[in-house]
């Protein structure tokens, strides 16, 4: 199905780029997970109706439509460029007219993602390379620290992982790698999806 189509079935425009202004250096322009990505990630990883999700750097909301729609879970996504989020909301008031069956709660938070306090019921992370390393390093001290206050598993997914992002996981003691997905036929070696999943959490 094409990404118009998707779009179409959820009721919501989430296509195009959207860039940052010159001056911001430490986030990434807008750009959404292609369909196909999130389909291939969900054919071989499920989420349960406990889980609750936080998509960071959520843009126009496509992740966190879709997740919602298919998992009937709580989904949060936090989104720093007020026009983008504008777009955000206006799709899920036009989603909510066809999701009206669905009661979990859908949540767009404008705010810098190293300033979101993390929940004590979220416990996974979606990351689309929205912001530097040193940002996301930042996060991850967020997640930790709310991990060592509320102890549950903790699962952390990245889409087409910047290498700086691998390092930080890899060096990070509290995760370890749970699963690793190729796209087929993929061209690029970072086309891959990596979850971790936190440590020691009995």
């Amino acid at each position: 199905m094409s990404e118009f189509r998707f779009d179409k079935r959820l009721g919501i425009r989430t296509g195009g780029l959207r860039e940052w202004p010159d001056d911001i250096y430490h986030y990434n322009r807008c750009e959404p997970t292609p369909y196909i990505v999130l389909e291939h990630l969900f054919k071989h990883y499920k989420l349960n109706r406990t889980d609750k999700l936080v998509d960071f750097g959520s843009g126009k909301g496509r992740v966190a439509f879709y997740i919602h729609n298919r998992f009937k879970i709580p989904v949060v996504g936090i989104e720093a460029q007020d026009d983008v989020i504008d777009e955000a909301l206006r799709n899920k008031k036009r989603y909510r007219m066809r999701a009206k069956h669905i009661h979990a709660p859908i949540h767009f938070e404008y705010a810098l993602a190293e300033n979101y306090e993390i929940k004590a019921d979220e416990n996974i992370f979606y990351f689309f390379n929205p912001f530097s390393a040193d940002v996301f390093k930042e996060i991850l001290v967020n997640i930790v620290d709310s991990l060592e206050k509320n102890r549950r598993e903790v699962h952390i997914i990245l889409y087409y992982p910047m290498p700086k992002y691998k390092e930080i996981m890899r060096d990070h003691s509290s995760f370890e790698i749970y699963n690793k997905l190729v796209m087929p036929n993929a061209r690029d070696s970072k086309e891959k999806i990596i979850i971790y999943r936190s440590k020691d959490v009995s």
